[in-house]
């Protein structure tokens, strides 16, 4: 007797991309069959333009397919309004981008904590688990520091504690070495191969052979189709020791981040405007410059309004006008 085939963790049958290319139809993917198991490890590699990216934003929600099915734990992801994508994005799974997409105004545990406060977590947990994931990153003593004032290898440490903020069971890197140093790339890679032990299920898009070496399941995308699927064996490779962090519900986190995210939205526009003083002070010269001239030219038109209405009315309601001659 067969035993039944265990739950994907993520789960693509017959996944279709396309876009339009003026009035020609482009197909970025084509009825992709893809399962990832919880804890694995899995580099998905190609050329530029094979549909590796399009493929990663599906996985992690940030885009939609045209046509096939994606479940998440079983969960369908069409079933799902956007209110519900982005809470599945916020709480189920971490970005690594190659570009790091910090903050510049921001700190480093800032930049951290920001899944947090759209989270909804309260300040001081918040505050005490970026405290805990730079450090554990070798970053005790950069929490302060803005990213311009970061090496690259710093900056990409920093989004990875942001991409384990609220858990980050599924971890999506998009060639998170790229723009780093052999040693800086060393170091991610080795980070990277941590969370992995530790059973974080971790995804890596990578166009280089020795980035994708480190994974345990190398897939090979062409022409928005998958051309190969093959394990593939890593010395030093490590059981998973301990699971990932747990998510929390998010009832009560939605209603904590319904009362503190307005004065955490406040706070972070205000830094944004002080750190950008010139920016700030031409934007407002701007706004009290058109608001001025809609105002005077309101009140011209009203003024000429009246004026004429006046001068009308002076003539009278009751006034008749006579001239002579037999003709009309």
């Amino acid at each position: 007797m067969t035993q039944p085939q265990s739950q994907p963790l993520l789960e693509l049958k017959g996944i279709s991309r396309s876009f339009m290319a003026g009035e020609r139809e482009f197909m970025a993917l084509k009825h992709i069959d893809l399962r990832i198991e919880a804890g694995e490890m899995v580099a998905i590699t190609g050329a530029s333009g094979s549909g590796k990216s399009t493929l990663m934003n599906i996985l992690g929600c940030l885009d939609y397919a045209t046509g096939g099915s994606y479940r998440i734990n079983g969960q369908e992801t069409r079933d799902l309004d956007d209110q519900a994508l982005a809470e599945l994005r916020r709480d189920y799974f971490g970005f690594i981008f190659q570009r790091y997409h910090l903050l510049p105004h921001l700190s480093a545990m800032h930049n951290v904590e920001m899944p947090a406060i759209y989270a909804g977590t309260a300040e001081a947990k918040r505050h005490g688990r970026a405290r805990e994931l730079l450090a554990r990153l070798g970053l005790t003593g950069h929490l302060s520091h803005r990213p311009s004032q970061l090496s690259g290898g710093q900056q990409q440490r920093v989004s990875i504690a942001r991409a384990l903020m609220n858990g980050g069971e599924v971890i999506l890197a998009d060639e998170p070495t790229g723009a780093l140093d052999t040693a800086s790339g060393k170091e991610v890679m080795n980070i990277l191969l941590e969370l992995h032990a530790l059973g974080h299920t971790v995804i890596i898009v990578t166009h280089d052979p020795k980035v994708a070496a480190h994974a345990e399941r190398i897939i090979e995308v062409r022409d928005g189709e998958i051309l190969s699927d093959q394990a593939n064996v890593r010395e030093g490779a490590q059981a998973p020791s301990e699971p990932p962090v747990a998510l929390e519900g998010n009832g009560a986190r939605r209603l904590v981040a319904s009362l503190g995210l307005f004065r955490e939205a406040f706070n972070m526009a205000w830094v944004a405007l002080i750190s950008h003083r010139m920016r700030t002070l031409l934007t407002m010269l701007g706004i009290v410059i058109g608001i001025t001239s809609v105002v005077s030219i309101s009140a011209i038109g009203e003024g000429a309004k009246r004026y004429v209405l006046k001068d009308i009315q002076a003539i009278g309601s009751n006034t008749i006008d006579i001239y002579s001659g037999t003709s009309f």
